[in-house]
């Protein structure tokens, strides 16, 4: 690939198979100092269908040839570093880019990438300071002509810390919640336990039932904390597991709506509506319950009026047939600018109360079976939560 001087203009593209130094494979292995050097396939399809111009990628690239000059600083790598590509281009590269670590050590003195040992194929991506104290996640990749030969093209890579950062953030909040909404239980469980073993005999039995019942609650609700830690951990990391049975849909619903009734809700303020027949739904029972439960007691807790539940035949992904569950209530709703925040961590509306994590449970555990989830306003003016999940049959009934 030819990368002469590539700034803005003129228009260039990495295609030229004279060169293998802005082979995208080189891009992409930027951050292995281990991995073998790939072989180049210039002759291949995909690659003389490639017509990319650096200034096309998302993040800064920065490439310099074997005597250390810059010949490419494409827009992304001028803005982050604030460096015109013209000001940078045939200069040399620690001056074009000057790098220091967290200490404070000039980067290209320190790394040494035309020196040191042939094996090397590279940096992996760390945080690095530009001149004024900015971060960038910075790469890098040595291209030898030939294994273990000199370095005949250096590949650098640039990225903004804000995604970083917002996953930073994020972990702390979670650590904040965790710990805000563990001091409790634990405290009111530690009291009463010290309490009854302090003066047992000076409490009646209903004194000490109400104490063990106290502690029961709290216990549970430290139970159901970890729980919610446990599948966060899982929706994140793509190893939420689902074990599919057969479901029936009404069945559950039903029985949602009577263990309300049970704990002392109005029977009449619940309407199921199930349009049959359902298909046959192959999902995890434990987990299609614990989606109904939160949506249930959403509803009831946040909303107000009537909770209708409609159950009823929906067309999947790909034309396959699903089962659709729609929840909704006749309370204040949701305010359309806060609607693309409901299914992310720590939303609780304008009631605050409980982690704020139930939904974004909710969003992982439909979307890990295949369903999608929504949610808008109802026809009475409340919150309106839908759900689809696809009939899911195992792989054996196919």
């Amino acid at each position: 690939m030819d990368v002469r001087a590539y700034g803005t203009p003129p228009r260039e593209v990495l295609s030229d198979p004279g060169s293998s130094t802005l082979d995208s494979r080189a891009g992409a292995a930027a951050g292995s100092e281990d991995a073998p050097a790939a072989p180049h396939d210039e002759g291949s399809p995909e690659h003389e269908a490639l017509d990319v111009h650096p200034d096309d990628l998302p993040e800064g690239l920065v490439v310099a040839d074997d005597a250390g000059r810059v010949i490419c600083f494409n827009a992304a790598a001028a803005r982050l570093t604030g460096r015109h590509a013209s000001d940078a281009l045939g200069r040399p590269l620690h001056a074009a880019l000057p790098l220091e670590d967290l200490e404070g050590r000039r980067w290209w003195q320190l790394t040494d990438p035309y020196g040191g040992l042939a094996t090397r194929t590279g940096q992996p991506e760390r945080n690095l300071l530009l001149p004024g104290g900015q971060e960038v996640l910075v790469a890098a990749r040595y291209v030898r002509a030939y294994r273990k030969g000199p370095v005949h093209r250096l590949v650098v890579s640039l990225r903004g810390t804000e995604a970083r950062r917002r996953a930073e953030r994020s972990h702390a909040e979670l650590i904040a919640t965790v710990a805000h909404e563990l001091r409790s239980p634990l405290t009111s469980v530690k009291g009463f336990t010290a309490t009854l073993l302090a003066k047992w005999e000076r409490f009646t039995d209903d004194q000490k039932r109400l104490m063990l019942e106290t502690v029961d609650a709290d216990a549970n609700r430290i139970t159901r904390l970890i729980a919610e830690l446990l599948d966060i951990s899982r929706i994140d990391s793509g190893r939420l597991e689902v074990r599919r049975q057969p479901v029936d849909m009404a069945a559950a619903v039903r029985r949602h709506v009577e263990a309300h009734v049970a704990a002392g809700r109005s029977a009449d303020r619940f309407v199921t509506r199930v349009s049959e027949p359902l298909p046959g739904l192959w999902a995890d029972p434990d987990k299609v319950d614990q989606v109904l439960g939160n949506l249930l007691e959403n509803a009831v807790r946040h909303g107000e009026g009537t909770v209708t539940i409609e159950v009823a035949p929906a067309p999947a992904r790909s034309d396959e047939q699903g089962t659709a569950v729609t929840v909704s209530d006749e309370g204040p709703g949701i305010p359309e600018e806060s609607m693309s925040r409901v299914f992310t961590r720590f939303w609780r509306g304008s009631k605050r109360g409980g982690t704020g994590l139930g939904l974004y449970i909710v969003k992982g555990i439909v979307e890990a079976h295949g369903g999608s989830i929504t949610v808008g306003r109802g026809s009475a003016g409340g919150a309106q939560f839908r759900f689809t999940l696809p009939v899911g049959a195992p792989a054996f009934m196919a």
